[in-house]
C-alpha cells in the first residue's frame, strides 16, 4: 500500500511491485488515519511506502503481515519507528537521494537574499522600479553557518565556500568535515547566514526557539530546507520582528501546507512549498529505490537503505 505520494500516479511503484507479484493499492492522498487503516486491513497489507502520511502505531497493529515500512524520502519522523521494532517490521528510507536538491536549493535561497531577486521581483511587478530600494549583499564575504554537518549541510557549504563564502559548522556531533567547527553560540553570533539541516527528533523538535533567534547577527538570514517543526514559528516572528535575524527563507512548514497567518505578507521572509527535495532526477530516484527496498524486504533480502534492520 502506498499512503500518499505528491507526484501524479503509481505507474513507477506498481510496475516495480507487479514484477515480484505484489499488488500496489493507492490509498492517497491517505490524510484520513480512520480511513487509512481500514484500507490497510482490507488489502491485507505486507508492505507500505509513505512519504509524508503519519504511520502510526494503530496503522501497523492493523497489519498483522506487515513486514516493511519503506518511506519516499530521508527522513523518518512521520513513522513509530518504536512501534514497528516492537512488532519485527523493518524500516527503510533512501537518506541520498536529494543531497543536490536540497543544497541547491539552501544556495539559491541565500542568493535570492543577499542579491534582492524575491523583493525586486515584486517591487517591479507592482509597478514599483527603484534599483535602490533594498541594499544587497557581495556573497563572496558572507559569513554562513551551517547547522547540521550531515550530507546535506556539508553539500550546502561546500557550494557557498565555491561562491567564497567563509563556511562555519557547528560542533554539536564533532562531526566537522571540510569547514572549521565552533560552538553554536558563536556560530548563530558570527554568522551572516544560519542555514539549519536538522532531523526532527523529540531533542530539535523547536530547537529554533528565541534564545536561538536572540543569538543571530541582526539583519542575518536564517533558512530552513529540515523540517518545519525545527522552529518555533511565534518566535521567529517576533524575532523578524525585532530585526534579529532580519529574515527568514523557508522551505518547510510546521503544519503544511498551512502558511502561519504571522508569515505571510512580509517582504522579510521567502516560503517554498516543501520542494527542496524535488527535481525529475531525484524523484525519479526516490520512487525506483524505495520501492525496490520494499520488495527486497518481502523478498526475504537485505533492504539497501535499512533504517530499521532486517530481524534474523
Amino acid at each position: 500500500m502506498i499512503t500518499d505520494h505528491p507526484w501524479r500516479g503509481t505507474d513507477v511503484e506498481a510496475a516495480i511491485c507487479a514484477a515480484a507479484g505484489y499488488e500496489l493499492v493507492d490509498a492517497a492522498p491517505g490524510d484520513d488515519p480512520a480511513a487509512l487503516e481500514a484500507l490497510a486491513n482490507d488489502s491485507d497489507a505486507v508492505g507500505i511506502l509513505t512519504n509524508w502520511t503519519p504511520v502510526t502505531a494503530a496503522l501497523i497493529e492493523t497489519c498483522p503481515r506487515l513486514r516493511v515500512v519503506s518511506r519516499l524520502g530521508v527522513g523518518v519522523d512521520n513513522i513509530d519507528v518504536a512501534a514497528a521494532a516492537a512488532h519485527g517490521v523493518v524500516v527503510t528510507r533512501v537518506p541520498d537521494y536529494c543531497v543536490e536538491e536540497v543544497s541547491d536549493h539552501a544556495v539559491a535561497m541565500v542568493l535570492a537574499w543577499a542579491r534582492g531577486i524575491t523583493f525586486f521581483d515584486r517591487e517591479v511587478r507592482s509597478g514599483r522600479f527603484d534599483p535602490g530600494a533594498r541594499a544587497l549583499r557581495r556573497v563572496r564575504d558572507l559569513v554562513v553557518g551551517i547547522w547540521g554537518a550531515g550530507r546535506n549541510g556539508t553539500a550546502t557549504g561546500r557550494k557557498l565556500e565555491a561562491f567564497g563564502c567563509s563556511v562555519l559548522v557547528d560542533d554539536h556531533h564533532g562531526r566537522a568535515g571540510p569547514f572549521g567547527a565552533v560552538a553554536l553560540d558563536e556560530l548563530l553570533g558570527r554568522s551572516d547566514v544560519v542555514s539549519v539541516h536538522l532531523p526532527l527528533n523529540d531533542e530539535t523538535r523547536g530547537i529554533v526557539d528565541a534564545r536561538v533567534l536572540s543569538l543571530m547577527r541582526p539583519g542575518s538570514l536564517l533558512v530552513n530546507t529540515g523540517r518545519g517543526r525545527l522552529v518555533d514559528v511565534d518566535a521567529l516572528v517576533a524575532a523578524l520582528d525585532a530585526g534579529r535575524p532580519g529574515a527568514a527563507a523557508l522551505d518547510v512548514l510546521p503544519e503544511e501546507p498551512h502558511v502561519p497567518p504571522g508569515l505571510t505578507g512580509r517582504d522579510d521572509v521567502l516560503i517554498t512549498p516543501h520542494v527542496a527535495f524535488s527535481s525529475v532526477e531525484s524523484v525519479a530516484e526516490v520512487r525506483r529505490r524505495a520501492t525496490e527496498d520494499l520488495v527486497r524486504v518481502l523478498n526475504g533480502e537485505q533492504p539497501r537503505d535499512p533504517y530499521l534492520p532486517v530481524i534474523a
